[in-house]
């Protein structure tokens, strides 16, 4: 019997004939040997050894059905077992042409039944047709792989042009508005560090996905897109806006959204909707005290809340053209006494383990 050896690999596709008699192995290797490799196995148990051994790379098996150790209709069940089936092509040789084991052959998946005496014309061109159809398929499966990794490279260097223009737009606002413009990154640094914090806290309420607290994180950029629509003289004040002042720069949060809607079918893409939601209630309150819709609670969506807090925590601990940095102490301090408006306190909570953290 021809040993099976790992080290000899070749471009050729590789037949593994299973029979316990030496002199069908013998005709069967004759057949094949010129256009593949050949291994060969005197009974199931060798063969499925050889199957699931990652390096004998098998393009298709010939099979007997009567052996000892392990027959082949218990191979056929071990091997659709271990995930073979339908991936590669098995033929039974075998003496029993009953209708019973063609029936049972076929219902286990076996591509074809080949009747002994063996001839070797016939057992060549039927099975040199099914390995040609696979050959396609895997050309075929191959072509569409480099086209899914094509079309997701595409997509990536799209996001990443995406993700350019948004914080390039919100950092000229910031900009605008006499800030240094890492207002908006710091912002999509807590956001996400704060959506992680929550999911670790509460997994099941939170059940955010990696992709979903990105495309959060990403959001949270454009929470002040709207204060592009608000006057200099009000955006850069030195000191207390009047109620008349504040009520204007209060609609930065619904000229955002109406930016937004200026996008073209931006309600098919979920960044969009985060964004959406944020610009429009990142300065909604716990009570209900916030603004523009004087939402309470859970009415709030958590993701605005969290860029709600981020903000609040950003502006207190940064210096701004009205004031000066505030130590990080305090800032929280002032939060959790309310001093800046009511918020979740889960949220607060996960705040404070979050810069406890680092």
């Amino acid at each position: 019997m021809a040993e099976y050896n790992t080290q000899d690999k070749t471009e050729k596709d590789t037949i593994l004939i299973v029979d316990d008699q030496e002199i069908n192995r013998a005709i069967l290797c004759e057949t094949f040997r010129a256009e593949h490799e050949i291994v060969e196995a005197e009974n199931g148990q060798r063969a499925l050894d050889i199957v699931m051994d990652p390096d004998s790379n098998i393009a298709a098996v010939l099979l007997d059905i009567v052996m000892p150790v392990m027959d082949g209709f218990e191979f056929m069940q071990k091997f659709n077992e271990a995930g073979f089936g339908g991936k590669i092509p098995v033929f039974l040789i075998t003496a029993d042409g009953s209708d019973k084991s063609m029936r049972i052959g076929y219902d286990m998946g076996v591509m074809d039944i080949i009747e002994k005496p063996i001839v070797p014309y016939f057992v060549k061109r039927r099975v040199e047709s099914v390995l040609e159809l696979f050959r396609a398929r895997k050309r075929l499966s191959n072509k569409v792989e480099v086209q899914h990794l094509q079309i997701r490279e595409q997509e990536e260097e799209i996001f990443k042009l995406n993700y350019a223009i948004i914080e390039t737009l919100s950092t000229a606002i910031e900009l605008r508005s006499g800030e240094s413009g890492t207002h908006v990154k710091r912002i999509s640094v807590l956001t996400r560090r704060l959506l992680e914090e929550l999911r670790r806290m509460d997994p099941v309420k939170y059940e955010f996905t990696d992709d979903q607290i990105g495309q959060i994180a990403t959001a949270a950029i454009m929470h002040d897109v709207g204060k592009i629509a608000i006057s200099d003289t009000i955006l850069n004040k030195p000191g207390r806006l009047t109620p008349e002042e504040y009520d204007v720069m209060k609609m930065h949060t619904i000229k955002g959204c109406e930016i937004l809607e200026l996008i073209p079918q931006y309600k098919e893409n979920q960044l969009y909707r985060y964004a959406y939601d944020i610009c429009r209630h990142h300065h909604e309150r716990w009570d209900g005290k916030g603004y523009p819709d004087g939402l309470k609670g859970d009415e709030i969506s958590i993701w605005a809340q969290v860029v709600s807090v981020a903000d609040v925590f950003d502006a207190l601990t940064n210096e701004r053209v009205y004031k000066a940095a505030i130590p990080e102490k305090e800032a929280v301090a002032m939060i959790h006494e309310g001093k800046c408006g009511l918020f979740n306190p889960g949220l607060l909570q996960a705040l404070d383990h979050m810069l406890e953290a680092g």
